[in-house]
């Protein structure tokens, strides 16, 4: 045979996904075109929390309106499934604290797989390999102190909560009401036994819904000390400037990537890309650095503050493992009820129905 005539052998295409090339602006233009128009389903607690992320977008990309609708991730993430099997789908973005639900709807192919610019300076522990997800913030539970009223060297751990000079003194969301606080009472009983969690639910525990409730009683000036309170600000203006977050450095805490994607059936997939490529940017990486962690290893991080990957007893991988095995996390949160009573009282994000948000698509 001669080799001379054979055609040249073709090179084999590479499958991997391209990290998005466009600029912010050029982004913009894309989903002006499209209609500038861009619903999210966030979780949180209630929709103030991500009043500056809006006021924020809406200066920088003020021709696409923003809806975001904020629910429990727990009730989103259902409300989504539902949207997706009766046809009635309104996010095109979603945010959510419930890990384990992006590797499940990955493999349903319900998610658009997308890598946003600055992909790859993205840890690795904060983001699908294949682009379905990314995380786009870390946000940690500890406890939180109003140095007014608790001395210096009075409490050197958390342990110290279950003395019983702190009764009346302690306030904290129902452990068995979110899923990350659930988490953050688990490593506390790992660590120090289930004599202490009995002796700190004996403490008359002001308790509420929504993870800021703890922090808001503290930043209200109501309880000196908030047990599982979020680094993120209160819900309320401070009334006190003497808050201090507890950053552990012997006790456990916990903190995870806020993972978000884009929906594959999104009706503004350009404005969606917009906005996951806006937060993954270095800047807003590092605008909220002060409440939460960016995930990009060359973000900076708030001063004296290491990246969150570094601090061992964050717990970042264990909490992952942990929302995965839902069994597990039933039979925590059945027991903390046992101990902390069961939740009470309306949703701090009211109660939102099946399409909130609809009637902007």
């Amino acid at each position: 045979m001669n080799h001379s005539t054979m055609p040249p052998k073709r090179e084999a295409k590479s499958t991997e996904l391209a990290i998005e090339a466009k600029s912010l602006d050029e982004l913009y233009v894309d989903a002006q075109k499209e209609g500038g128009e861009l619903t999210v389903y966030a979780g949180g607690d209630f929709h103030g929390m991500y009043s500056p992320l809006e006021s924020a977008w809406k200066q920088r990309f003020p021709k696409v309106k923003l809806n975001v609708v904020v629910d429990y991730s727990k009730f989103h993430d259902v409300r989504l499934d539902n949207q997706l099997a009766t046809g009635t789908l309104v996010p095109d973005v979603v945010s959510f604290q419930t890990l384990h639900d992006f590797p499940r709807w990955k493999s349903q192919g319900k998610l658009l797989a997308y890598k946003p610019k600055g992909w790859d300076k993205v840890h690795d522990k904060f983001k699908d390999p294949d682009g379905a997800w990314t995380a786009i913030a870390a946000f940690a539970f500890s406890y939180r102190i109003d140095t007014a009223k608790v001395r210096e060297g009075e409490i050197t751990s958390i342990q110290d909560l279950a003395d019983p000079k702190w009764r009346n003194k302690l306030a904290s969301s129902y452990p068995s009401d979110d899923d990350a606080m659930l988490f953050l009472y688990k490593k506390y009983v790992d660590k120090y036994g289930w004599e202490w969690l009995a002796k700190l639910a004996d403490q008359n525990i002001s308790l509420g819904r929504g993870s800021n409730y703890g922090g808001d009683q503290v930043s209200l000036g109501k309880k000196p000390i908030a047990v599982g309170a979020w680094r993120l600000g209160g819900r309320v203006t401070p009334t006190i400037d003497t808050e201090q977050w507890i950053l552990p450095t012997n006790d456990p805490f916990m903190a995870w990537g806020q993972r978000a994607a884009i929906l594959a059936k999104a009706k503004h997939p350009a404005a969606a890309k917009l906005y996951l490529n806006w937060l993954l940017s270095k800047e807003v990486q590092e605008a909220g650095n002060a409440f939460s962690w960016p995930v990009r290893v060359d973000a900076q991080t708030a001063p004296g503050i290491k990246p969150i990957w570094e601090y061992d007893n964050a717990n970042i991988d264990e909490f992952v493992a942990f929302m995965q095995d839902r069994g597990e996390v039933e039979r925590w949160r059945q027991t903390m009820s046992l101990y902390f009573g069961e939740t009470q009282g309306p949703p701090s994000p009211t109660f939102l129905g099946l399409h909130p948000g609809l009637q902007h698509n």
